[in-house]
């Protein structure tokens, strides 16, 4: 990261919009286990750049010890990540995250088993993933995508659907805005109304 503490209080702003507990930007940066955990992940994916592996998994093993969560240290992580409550979270090496993403407790970036090099999930911006959810394997889940409670999901999900299940399906899906009819006001305006694609 260029800049640390702009990161951090992007990550504290994100925790204090994401959960409506957070009483202060000081409890959050105290208490909050997720902002600890992202602290010492920037730290070792820094030291694992550098080819300090064994100094790179130490911190992420402390951390893990302290806060419940488990992220590789080779793991790529953008800004705003909210991880509520954390424990249970585990993040792998080849995993790769982008911002605003939320997960919840429980929460598994996983490999199968079976692949090499590219073995953990690829997730975009602003998803959500409920608790107790595995994304399993070398897959894509697109921007603003919402994955259900104890799902688990082995293949990629498009942008901006829902996915529940075991294997999660895609239970909703939200179409680009397309105008289904349109009407005139009193001033003789046209106006649009819109629909979203449900499947």
């Amino acid at each position: 990261m260029k800049n640390p503490f702009r990161s951090l209080s992007y990550d504290l702003k994100s925790a204090m919009k994401n959960d409506p507990a957070a009483r202060s930007p000081i409890e959050v940066f105290l208490l909050y286990p997720c902002i600890h955990a992202l602290i010492h992940h920037r730290i070792s994916h820094a030291l694992y750049k550098r080819k300090y592996f064994f100094l790179a998994r130490l911190i992420s093993q402390v951390s893990r010890f302290f806060t419940g969560i488990e992220i590789h240290p080779g793991a790529t992580i953008g800004k705003g990540l909210f991880i509520d409550h954390g424990m249970g979270v585990v993040i792998g090496e080849t995993a790769e995250i982008g911002d605003n993403v939320t997960l919840y407790h429980g929460v598994t970036l996983g490999g199968t088993g079976k692949d090499t090099g590219k073995r953990h999930p690829t997730v975009g911006n602003n998803v959500t993933i409920g608790s107790g959810a595995k994304i399993l394997g070398p897959i894509m889940i697109g921007d603003g995508v919402k994955v259900g409670a104890n799902s688990v999901v082995l293949k990629d999900v498009p942008a901006n659907c829902t996915a529940v299940g075991i294997p999660a399906k895609i239970v909703y899906k939200k179409s680009k805005p397309t105008p289904v009819i349109q009407i005139k006001d009193y001033k003789g305006r046209v106006k649009q109304i819109y629909n979203e694609m449900v499947i």
